[in-house]
């Protein structure tokens, strides 16, 4: 049981990162390919009737950490309380930005609705990105499995490391590659093929880096995302956008699952002692609270990701960024 909820852990958070993550590159991007009103507004089109189901995975993540894994839940929250403010801040920020881009008139009133989204979509990578490297370096657990420290510093402290500012370069890459050949698989016109213009160098530009950053390292995990970016770069090339989105989504998803295994049975190391890292185990739920979890996941998770899986049939087509005559 406690295998099996983590498994789902990590699967929550890899369908998060994943879709949620051409949605911040969407984001990111607007004002970069969109040219003008016109194609800003079809940029922002593409993810219309995706960016709040997407965010469901998040809900799905937090949720099940906190009811199959209380520990960790109480442990990651607590230890990183402000920055987890400033995220659901950051979040609530793109989603007005998304929501009310439309419901006033004029280009200026889109203008200011389309740079609240590309700030808060850069703020939200940056610091998922952060964050997302406190999983491998850990927080500083006591004996008792509570984060120690008081002040600003407690929960400011984690993210302030050169790990997190690299954590936060690489999701940015990973976001801005992930909506340029999102873009170029869910447009036509103008900015599809600045979109495939943009991946296909952030491909093989980032392979060349993330190339180096391997060697230098000898990680496995780099050297792969590495192959897979260089391939999405090809691939947006050669004019392959859904297996360049496909490469890129992959890439993505094997650093998430690299990242929450990269300890094996510990959930979160301990940066003072080794000895009291909190372990998958450790941090678990009791066995009669996993059972009655399993009843409801099994009704619910299936039907979320069928409902989701509609949505992308029924949206499939392409948004036209060219202007067509009436």
């Amino acid at each position: 049981m406690v295998t099996f909820w983590f498994a789902i852990v990590v699967v929550a958070w890899v369908l998060f990162f994943v879709l949620e993550g051409f949605d911040f590159g969407v984001g990111l991007l607007g004002p970069v390919l969109g040219r003008d009103d016109h194609e800003r507004g079809a940029v922002v089109r593409t993810i219309g009737p995706f960016w709040d189901g997407n965010e469901v995975w998040l809900v799905a993540a937090i949720g099940v950490t906190f009811a199959a894994f209380p520990a960790w839940y109480a442990a990651l929250l607590s230890g990183l309380y402000l920055p987890m403010v400033a995220l659901l801040l950051l979040l609530a920020v793109r989603g007005v930005a998304l929501e009310f881009r439309g419901k006033g008139d004029g280009s200026r009133w889109r203008r200011r609705c389309d740079a609240a989204l590309t700030a808060s979509s850069a703020g939200i990578v940056l610091l998922w990105g952060a964050l997302l490297s406190v999983f491998v370096r850990g927080l500083a657990l006591g004996p008792d499995g509570s984060v120690t420290g008081r002040g600003l510093g407690r929960s400011l402290s984690p993210v302030l490391t050169w790990e997190a500012g690299a954590g936060a370069l690489a999701a940015l890459f990973a976001a801005v590659l992930l909506g340029a050949t999102f873009l170029s698989l869910r447009t036509s016109g103008p900015v599809r093929r600045r979109a495939r213009t943009l991946a296909r160098w952030l491909g093989t530009g980032g392979a060349a880096v993330l190339l180096i950053v391997g060697v230098g390292t000898g990680s496995r995990v780099v050297l792969a995302a590495a192959a897979l970016s260089l391939a999405a770069g090809i691939l947006a090339r050669n004019g392959r956008e859904a297996l360049a989105f496909a490469a890129t989504a992959t890439a993505v998803a094997g650093a998430v699952v690299a990242v929450l295994t990269a300890h094996g049975s510990v959930v979160l190391p301990s940066t003072i002692s080794p000895a009291w890292s909190l372990t998958m185990s450790a941090a678990a739920a009791t066995p009669q609270a996993l059972t009655l979890l399993t009843g409801f996941g099994l009704v619910i998770l299936p039907g979320v990701l069928a409902y989701q899986a509609y949505s992308y049939v029924v949206f499939r087509r392409r948004v036209a960024s060219e202007r067509v005559p009436s």
